[in-house]
């Protein structure tokens, strides 16, 4: 999935709560819905959008779907937001006083 896409992902204040939740360990999509106060409905379209992202994985466990966080998809944001680091700066302020 693309970068602007994932962003677009992340943007939804309920998106980015489920993952705050998430963070904690495993939950089942009831202890989700009950915990943000929304249908099941519009949890499963909140958790259909963050699977696509690959930022949320499930996993059955006997008579239970389990969602658990995905961090490798962060680690690759991480990566991405690197390039704009302050050392980023200096080398390329560097390599521009070098071309003088």
């Amino acid at each position: 999935m693309k970068i602007s896409e994932t962003f677009k992902i992340l943007s939804d204040d309920q998106r980015r709560e489920i993952i705050s939740m998430l963070r904690g360990g495993r939950m089942n999509a009831g202890e989700i819905a009950e915990r943000l106060g929304i249908t099941p409905a519009a949890l499963s379209y909140h958790l259909r959008l963050l699977k696509k992202a690959d930022i949320v994985t499930e996993y059955k466990e006997k008579n239970f779907i389990y969602y658990e966080l995905n961090t490798s998809v962060f680690d690759e944001i991480m990566l991405w937001f690197g390039q704009f680091g302050a050392d980023s700066g200096r080398a390329k302020a560097g390599e521009a006083g070098n071309e003088e």
